[in-house]
């Protein structure tokens, strides 16, 4: 059953709930109006039986009492007061004020009753008369007095009998009955009702979600990452809210989309130069020893020492394409781990020193921890170094400084011009003066990578009297933090 309701629609539950909640609380509300209703019909039966009893003429019941069995003269009470009035002695005798008439069943509680009587007691129950319908019984215990006008003085004499005094509910039970039919129609209505308006209701609600999923599907359909929701500017709902998230994913993943084709057409493009060189040179080489026409020996050494530099290049550039690739799946949490970058710098200077040893570089590092991947924020620090060594002039000086945090990194280069400044850290993207150097254009993209990774930012600016700053900023603290137990 609850495999059933899983499997219909999200709008069909919606409408059952809605009418199970509504038969719940119209069911409620109609059993205890039944109740009530019923209950307040009783207190007139009861209220108008113990009148009868205030009213009733004990000459007549002594009567009735001392002429039982016999048939008596009269038989107007009943119709009178439209009542069973009967006087049941303790052995259960029934002594009737009219014969004629229908009798009340006796129980054991009216015998009780009969047997030992008290002033003052009375019981109220549902019986049934002597032809099966029902009745409302008052049974009281006859008290007869020996003076007729019963003064205060007189003595009280408690015969052994009990006064029997009866309703029909024959009208009371028809008004029940309907009140029970009216109730169970109106809340039929009231539930079918209810079902069809949560059904609108549901519908209404659920439109947004069917655009949403409509979009889902086109998009899974097609791959068109193009299409949005549209949205009210003022919506705060929870559905306003998943249609700008989708409308948010879909831009992610299109600008993704975007990105990962530029990467694969700028590395094609990036490739085919080096590759093409390659092949140029490995051919000559090749028909050099077909042909038999040897090389000259230093041109056959040019071109080995330009197959060796392609290849050098080649690797270099698949080697930060790994490198940036795995630098958009994101850092690893198992990789990242409290680093000091003051050592990470150092690191970094040893090499950069290697590569440029015609170049004086000075350093000033202060202590700084910072939360990374030590391999990643290395090469990242190597790639800024390498920069600045390759555009330093011979001789040059190159400073680097690490406070607060703050890693800057200046040169006496040629600089980078001002309209240059907001392509620095494309992918593939090389200075037209700097595309005769070596190099992949995607180093700076993995400096910027990494460092966003990393929770800080990076620039670079002109430097006064010539030169670029390479600035680093990232979230730390002077001292490592403490170990988690």
């Amino acid at each position: 059953m609850i495999r059933r309701f899983r499997s219909l629609p999200l709008r069909s539950r919606l409408a059952l709930l809605v009418a199970a909640a509504v038969a719940f609380g119209v069911a409620a509300v109609s059993v205890t109006c039944w109740f009530i209703v019923q209950g307040k019909l009783y207190a007139e039966i009861d209220s108008s039986l113990q009148a009868q009893k205030q009213s009733m003429p004990y000459g007549l019941v002594q009567t009735a009492l001392d002429n039982c069995g016999k048939n008596p003269s009269n038989n107007n009470y009943r119709m009178r007061f439209d009542s069973y009035t009967q006087v049941v002695r303790a052995n259960g005798t029934v002594c009737a004020l009219d014969y004629s008439a229908d009798t009340v069943k006796v129980t054991d509680s009216d015998k009780e009753m009969a047997q030992d009587p008290k002033p003052g007691m009375f019981t109220l129950r549902n019986g049934t008369d002597s032809n099966g319908d029902a009745v409302r019984v008052m049974t009281m215990p006859l008290i007869v007095t020996d003076v007729p006008n019963q003064l205060p003085t007189s003595r009280v004499m408690y015969s052994k009998a009990a006064l029997v005094v009866a309703v029909p509910l024959k009208s009371t039970e028809s008004t029940l009955n309907y009140l029970a039919l009216l109730l169970l129609l109106v809340s039929g209505i009231g539930v079918v009702g209810a079902g069809a308006a949560g059904l609108a209701v549901a519908r209404a609600g659920l439109r947004p979600v069917d655009k949403l999923t409509e979009a889902v599907e086109h998009v899974a359909r097609t791959e068109d990452l193009s299409i949005r929701i549209p949205v009210e500017d003022d919506g705060e709902d929870e559905i306003a809210r998943l249609s700008r998230s989708f409308n948010s994913m879909t831009s992610a993943l299109a600008s993704s989309r975007e990105l990962q084709q530029q990467l694969i057409a700028d590395a094609g493009h990036e490739l085919r130069t080096p590759l093409t060189s390659l092949r140029t040179n490995i051919e000559l080489l090749t028909r050099s020893e077909e042909m038999g026409r040897p090389i000259p020996p230093a041109d056959r050494k040019e071109l080995l020492a330009s197959v060796t530099a392609q290849m050098t290049e080649l690797a270099v550039l698949i080697g930060d394409l790994q490198t940036l690739s795995r630098s958009d799946a994101g850092q690893p949490a198992d990789r990242v781990q409290v680093v000091a970058l003051e050592d990470t710098v150092e690191s970094a200077l040893r090499r950069a020193r290697l590569r440029g040893p015609e170049l004086t570089i000075r350093a000033d590092l202060q202590p700084w921890y910072v939360r990374a991947e030590p391999s990643a924020l290395e090469r990242a620090i190597v790639n800024i170094l390498d920069n600045a060594v390759k555009f330093s002039p011979e001789g040059g000086a190159i400073d680097v400084i690490l406070k607060n945090g703050e890693l800057t990194v200046r040169d006496r280069g040629p600089g980078i011009p001002t309209e240059e400044l907001p392509h620095v850290f494309d992918r593939f993207w090389r200075s037209p003066s700097a595309r005769a150097l070596p190099g992949s254009g995607l180093g700076l993209s993995i400096v910027a990578r990494t460092v966003q990774q990393s929770g800080g930012e990076v620039s670079l600016t002109p430097a006064m009297g010539g030169g670029t700053v390479a600035t680093v900023r990232l979230p730390g603290a002077p001292v490592p933090p403490p170990e988690t137990p």
